[in-house]
């Protein structure tokens, strides 16, 4: 131990204050949990922050798509209905050809009966006449059978019965006029 020298010495103190220093250094760093603590929760929030921006981003994305889908399910129902509206429109129209077309035979077989209800002597007078208790609301066995249907629907709702009369004595007086002037040989206005 003697050979060594005070400046040998001095160098191996120094060394050794080194190492202890950088020893105690890590030291601190390890017992440091605040400063820990605070570097870790920087760095979660760091994270969070950045999981937030990616959430946001792809909520955002798939939002448009769903309005994108819904504007396109929007449009095709819109079109779909518009063609379901032609097509009902259309059917409505021949319906309503049909039943002008039915009204419209159904007045001139009335009419045809009509005229052959008068030249057979059996007009609505001569009926009511031999059939008081029918047109006071008698028995329904004297009411002939072709009028005991619709008896009941226009004692329910008298004004629709009241226009339908209306209607069909339109008709026929327009057939006996029409069918008068033919006979006649007058041109129709």
């Amino acid at each position: 131990m003697t050979d060594r020298t005070p400046a040998d010495l001095r160098r191996q103190i120094e060394q050794t204050r080194h190492r202890l220093g950088v020893t105690v250094e890590e030291l601190a760093v390890r017992a440091d949990l605040r400063g820990r603590t605070r570097a870790r929760a920087a760095d979660l929030m760091d994270r969070a922050g950045a999981v937030g921006v990616q959430l946001r981003s792809t909520a955002s994305m798939a939002g448009y798509r769903i309005q994108k889908r819904a504007n396109r399910a929007g449009h095709t129902v819109q079109g779909r209905a518009g063609r379901a509206g032609h097509v009902i429109q259309e059917h409505a129209g021949r319906a309503g050809h049909t039943v002008r077309n039915t009204a419209a035979r159904a007045g001139h077989a009335a009419q045809g009966r009509a005229v052959h209800a008068r030249r057979a002597g059996h007009g609505l007078r001569g009926a009511a006449s031999r059939r008081p208790q029918a047109v006071a609301g008698g028995a329904a066995q004297s009411v002939p059978a072709p009028v005991r249907a619709p008896v009941p629907f226009a004692q329910r709702y008298p004004r629709p019965a009241v226009v339908v009369g209306a209607a069909v004595a339109a008709l026929v007086a327009a057939g006996a006029i029409g069918r008068n002037r033919a006979r006649s040989g007058v041109k129709p206005r």
